[in-house]
């Protein structure tokens, strides 16, 4: 990635045509409680998610997040509560949709194919947008051929954006692990996505890289929605539009960086964080 100033510089509230502030929310969870047994991971939690916004989701240990996080992907069902994509309610969602929908995202580790050059394990992110069908691939029609050229090109696209196409050819286990954190974000931006979903992006990573990373999501959200989950604080007060912050799987305040930083509901919740019992919560 490019040397950029400092995340914190970068953090703005102008977006793009179509985004104004009095847009409507691009997505929300609303009144989602997610029970595991007699657990409680959420409680009526809600979150909203308005166009070309940096929105973070924090909290201390046991918060939530995480479930949070996965509801929103589609990987856990919330025993109560609902889901809208642009207005409209979604009945179910499911992880194999996400891409056609317009929404992409990373995981905690990277999640990459170790079988798979680093050019192709970043075009799986563009599949849901392959033309040819089955039988064009499976008797290799010159349609099929096009399209592979074409989604290789996307997939080179995005990897420069990370300044990481030189590493096309290398396959993941050879790669420094702040490269293949790269690599996994370029198989999400080749989705092309109108809302990001990254989980804790920073972990593994040094200041400088922190600070790449930092400069990198306040130019994606030109772009695009991103909702970001990251226990690093200086990163997510510097470049979050607004932020969501959970204790014990509810909700306890949610505005700018500014407003929750003094929140008398959030100092509490990590002051208090030494002494809360790891029984309380299976979730980080």
């Amino acid at each position: 990635m490019a040397s950029p100033e400092q995340p914190d510089t970068h953090r703005s509230n102008t977006g793009t045509a179509g985004a104004s502030p009095g847009s409507g929310p691009l997505f929300e969870a609303e009144g989602v409680s997610v029970r595991f047994g007699g657990l409680v991971a959420l409680d009526d939690a809600s979150l909203s998610v308005a166009p070309h916004r940096v929105h973070g989701v924090i909290g201390p240990n046991g918060a939530g997040k995480t479930t949070l996080f996965n509801v929103c992907c589609g990987f856990v069902r919330p025993s109560s509560g609902r889901l809208t994509w642009r207005g409209s309610a979604i009945p179910e969602l499911r992880p194999h949709r996400l891409a056609g929908m317009g929404i992409a995202r990373t995981l905690q580790g990277v999640g990459l194919f170790p079988g798979l050059s680093v050019v192709d394990n970043v075009m799986v992110g563009a599949d849901h947008r392959r033309r040819a069908g089955f039988l064009s691939a499976l008797f290799a029609l010159p349609r099929s051929d096009t399209d592979e050229r074409r989604l290789r090109a996307i997939a080179m696209a995005a990897l420069r954006e990370l300044d990481a196409d030189s590493y096309a050819d290398r396959f993941p286990a050879s790669l420094p692990y702040p490269v293949q954190k790269r690599v996994a974000m370029a198989r999400a931006l080749a989705a092309e996505p109108e809302l990001l979903l990254l989980d804790e992006p920073a972990s593994g990573l040094g200041y400088d890289e922190i600070t790449e990373l930092g400069a990198l999501v306040r130019t994606l959200a030109t772009r695009m929605s991103v909702v970001v989950v990251d226990h690093h604080m200086d990163l997510v007060m510097s470049i979050c539009d607004r932020i969501t912050v959970l204790d014990f799987g509810r909700v306890v305040a949610t505005g700018t960086p500014e407003e929750v930083r003094d929140d008398p509901a959030v100092i509490d919740a990590y002051l208090g964080e030494d002494a809360r019992s790891p029984e309380r919560s299976r979730d980080d």
